[in-house]
């Protein structure tokens, strides 16, 4: 169990853990510990947010936050996004679009869904230099917030997985085919409890309903995908990831307001 933690950790941010050969399956089998790997990094991204907060505009301590927050992942579900944006964009076939999210190239597409994702997140993340009780303590907002909107990312990640179905054999096959098992039902229950579980003491109803959001978001990209593609591939994961932190955060502002 241990070795498998290893691995979904080394999988899933730059922290100084060696993965071995056996990596992608065992992080497929601990697609459950997703959100609590969101949360994780997110505490991480909203420490460091309000240490700079000290010292910093909300607008630059949103942006740091944000890139803290995409170094820690390294940049890994960037690349998803990119593609994801030049293959939705191209008009063309489904088997056309996955060609063109699998090349070389960077176009339109791919960076003004880049910039527009970014942009949005660093913003709203500017927003939140502010405390909130939790518990009875004041607690900088942007703690909290992060935490929950870095996991909801990865819970959308495994919604996805779960409800999509694989285009083709890829580094996403290990995650469709141990969510599309016999347990696959049991693994997301576990997963939308974890969340639940860490979200709603932390943000209560805010907390509630940004989970919510992050499971409607993730199917909403399933339907896109099914549409554009014919399925889910890994960078449509990717992008989940990454359009679903945007989403839940403004969903959090907009709760909170």
């Amino acid at each position: 169990m241990l070795s498998q933690i290893k691995n979904l950790l080394a999988f899933l941010t730059v922290l100084p853990f060696k993965m071995d050969m056996e990596y992608l399956a065992d992080s497929a089998k601990l697609m459950w510990l997703f959100p609590l790997v969101g949360g994780l990094l997110g505490l991480l991204a909203g420490v460091f947010g309000w240490v700079m907060g000290l010292f910093l505009p909300g607008l630059v301590v949103g942006a740091l936050s944000l890139a803290v927050l995409l170094w820690l992942t390294g940049l890994h579900h960037t690349d998803g996004l990119l593609d994801f944006g030049d293959a939705v964009m191209y008009h063309g076939t489904a088997e056309r679009k996955i060609e063109v999210m699998h090349d070389q190239f960077t176009g339109a597409g791919a960076i003004g869904l880049g910039l527009m994702t970014y942009i949005i997140t660093a913003f709203a993340f500017g927003e939140l230099s502010r405390n909130i009780f939790v518990g009875g303590f004041a607690v900088p907002l942007i703690i909290p917030a992060l935490v929950v909107v870095e996991l909801c990312a990865k819970l959308s990640m495994v919604v996805a997985t779960w409800a999509g179905r694989a285009v083709h054999k890829g580094m996403n096959s290990p995650f469709m085919d141990v969510m599309h098992d016999k347990g696959g039902d049991a693994l997301l229950v576990v997963a939308l409890l974890l969340s639940f579980a860490i979200a709603v003491p932390l943000l209560w109803l805010a907390g509630f309903l940004v989970v919510v959001a992050a499971v409607v978001a993730g199917l909403a990209m399933v339907a896109v995908a099914h549409r554009n593609f014919g399925g889910v591939t890994g960078d449509v994961l990717g992008a989940t990831n990454e359009i679903v932190r945007m989403v839940c955060v403004v969903v959090l502002l907009a709760v909170l307001r």
